[in-house]
């Protein structure tokens, strides 16, 4: 079989990197070309663009880059049909990949979208598209599956891959903070600024910032040059096994936080414009994915406005002293661990893949 695999952002190559070895064990003859990074083309995919050419962030910023985004759309149209796949498969970026899921389909080629897009969040009238246009959908969380029956459309809940991509290897708590900004430039000119001045002050405490490959590391150093912080790079699993606390900016990066067992304090500030669109468009009672799926404050969200050094630091200061808060974001990270389906998450999709192409 010929796969056509598209991810667009860091936390996409990860999964879809496990997806590849996965589905070489199922389909020994497998063959992979596609967009992602540098784990998606360790196991074997033909990359054909790098995620970082494409992670453009928020309403403004997608607007400006516009030409840039319709441009990557014709080339992979092009060589989708130069390729000549079995399948497409997609995974979240929606803006995207679901362009690409109609181009597709009407190219007779069959569709599998891995990780929904976030259609339960904001955009539901996506799902119409999804239904015309999705063959399978391979879905991650345990809510997803009900918010689509309730569209007439079955999908297949797989469980989480991060269960999967994290190692079983002993959390070595020392007196450190973990800071996670973000993995794209705008994230990061945001939201680091305001940990470092707010984690400086706690005696004792290392600050340690999970870096990633595809920013380059002069950047980090602007923000960093008057500061102790350390900097260690994509070994963000290595950061959090180290850490007493993490601040972190919201996405999947909270998380994989709560799966190493991490008290955090989850972080979001965009620009005006983009944050008042979204505050409008998007239907959540919650930014983090630990509490939207356990459907409860279990972990501080500070979003926008809210977001000053002088709350963060309040906010970091009753997780580092006090235990009672800190023993109940345990036991809710524990219940949190069997909602999300245990592990075995990308061999379950490879399996409904390979089984499904087989029919």
């Amino acid at each position: 079989m010929r796969y056509y695999i598209i991810s667009g952002e860091a936390s996409g190559d990860l999964h879809g990197a496990n997806l590849v070895k996965q589905l070489k064990i199922e389909d020994p003859n497998a063959d992979f070309r596609g967009w992602g990074g540098d784990l998606m083309r360790k196991e074997g995919l033909e990359l054909v663009k790098h995620y970082k050419e494409l992670a453009f962030m928020g309403f403004v910023e997608v607007l400006m880059n516009i030409f840039t985004i319709l441009k990557n759309l014709k080339f992979c149209k092009e060589d989708i049909l130069k390729y000549q796949p079995d399948v497409v498969i997609l995974i979240d970026y929606p803006g995207f990949n679901l362009k690409v899921a109609e181009f597709a389909k009407k190219n007779n080629i069959k569709v599998i979208y891995y990780i929904s897009p976030q259609v339960w969040a904001w955009k539901a009238s996506r799902v119409k598209k999804i239904k015309a246009y999705v063959d399978k959908m391979l879905v991650i969380l345990p809510f997803e599956k009900e918010f689509y029956q309730k569209y007439n459309y079955e999908v297949d809940f797989v469980g989480h891959p991060l269960l999967d991509a994290i190692s079983e290897s002993e959390k070595r708590e020392e007196k450190t903070i973990a800071l996670i900004p973000g993995s794209r430039k705008q994230e990061i000119k945001t939201m680091l600024p305001i940990m470092l001045e707010a984690t400086s002050k706690f005696d004792g405490y290392r600050q340690v910032i999970a870096g990633v490959n595809s920013i380059d590391k002069s950047f980090y150093q602007d923000f960093i040059e008057d500061s102790n912080a350390q900097i260690e790079y994509n070994a963000m699993h290595n950061v959090l096994r180290k850490a007493s606390i993490a601040v972190v900016t919201s996405g999947t990066a909270t998380l994989e936080t709560a799966l190493f067992n991490v008290p955090q304090v989850v972080c979001y500030k965009g620009s005006f414009l983009s944050y008042h669109i979204g505050k409008h468009l998007v239907k959540v009672k919650y930014i983090s994915l630990v509490n939207l799926i356990m459907d409860q404050e279990v972990v501080k969200e500070l979003i926008q406005n809210d977001l000053s050094v002088n709350n963060l630091r309040q906010e970091a200061e009753i997780l580092l002293k006090n235990a009672f808060e800190k023993e109940k974001m345990y036991r809710a990270y524990e219940a949190l661990q069997t909602k999300l389906g245990g592990k075995g998450a990308s061999e379950r999709a490879a399996k409904v893949i390979v089984d499904y192409l087989n029919e």
